[in-house]
C-alpha cells in the first residue's frame, strides 16, 4: 500500500461519478440534470482536491445511454452543468471519460482499463504509479488495479464492502473524508 501522505501536485485523480460526486439512483440512472443531486461533502471536497492534484478526471460507466434510456445529449447536459457547479465552488474537472457500451467485456467499460488509457492519451504526463482511482464499487477498484492505479473506496453506497480488501488501498465514508486525509 502507498503512503497517502506522499501525494503531491504531480499526482492524478480519477473519480467515479455516481455514488462519489452525486447520489446514485438505486437500480436506475441519473437521466437528466433535474435528477442529479450532489453530495454536500463532495462539493466541499472538490476545491481541496483541485489544489492537491495536477489532473482530475472522471471515469464513469453510462450504460443508460447504450440502453436508450437517455440520450448522449442529456448526458452531456448533465456533465456540463455538473462541471459548472464544481467550478463555481473552486473545484475543477479536467475531463470526463464515459463508456456507454452494453458489453461488459468492452475495453472501455469498468472494470476494464480502457478509460485509463484514454486519459493517458489525452494527458501524456499522467503516471499511473502516481494516480488514484476513487470509487464506490468494487468494479471501480478492479478498474484501478487493472490499470495499475492506487485505489480509494468510498462507502457511500456499499458500506458492507469488506476492508481490508486486496483491491482497496484506503477506505473513507465520503469524498470529503478522503480530501481531509490528504
Amino acid at each position: 500500500m502507498f503512503d497517502i501522505q506522499s501525494i503531491n501536485n504531480n499526482w492524478t485523480l480519477f473519480l467515479d461519478r455516481d455514488g462519489v460526486i452525486n447520489f446514485e439512483r438505486n437500480n436506475d440512472y441519473v437521466r437528466s440534470w433535474d435528477e442529479f443531486t450532489f453530495y454536500k461533502e463532495s462539493m466541499a471536497a472538490l476545491p481541496l482536491l483541485a489544489q492537491k492534484f495536477k489532473t482530475i478526471v472522471i471515469t464513469t460507466n453510462q450504460k443508460g445511454v447504450g440502453r436508450g434510456m437517455m440520450t448522449e445529449e442529456a448526458l452531456t447536459n448533465i456533465h456540463t452543468n455538473m462541471v459548472n457547479e464544481i467550478v463555481s465552488v473552486g473545484g475543477r474537472i479536467d475531463h470526463i471519460f464515459y463508456c456507454t457500451d452494453l458489453d461488459n467485456n468492452s475495453i472501455n467499460r469498468k472494470p476494464q482499463p480502457g478509460m485509463a488509457f484514454q486519459a493517458k492519451d489525452k494527458f501524456p504526463t499522467i503516471d499511473f504509479n502516481q494516480t488514484i482511482m476513487v470509487g464506490n464499487r468494487t468494479s471501480d477498484m478492479e478498474f484501478g488495479r487493472n490499470a495499475g492505479l492506487h485505489t480509494v473506496f468510498l462507502a457511500t453506497t456499499h458500506p458492507e464492502t469488506t476492508f481490508p480488501n486486496p483491491l482497496i488501498d484506503y477506505r473513507y465514508n465520503n469524498l470529503l473524508e478522503f480530501a481531509q486525509a490528504l
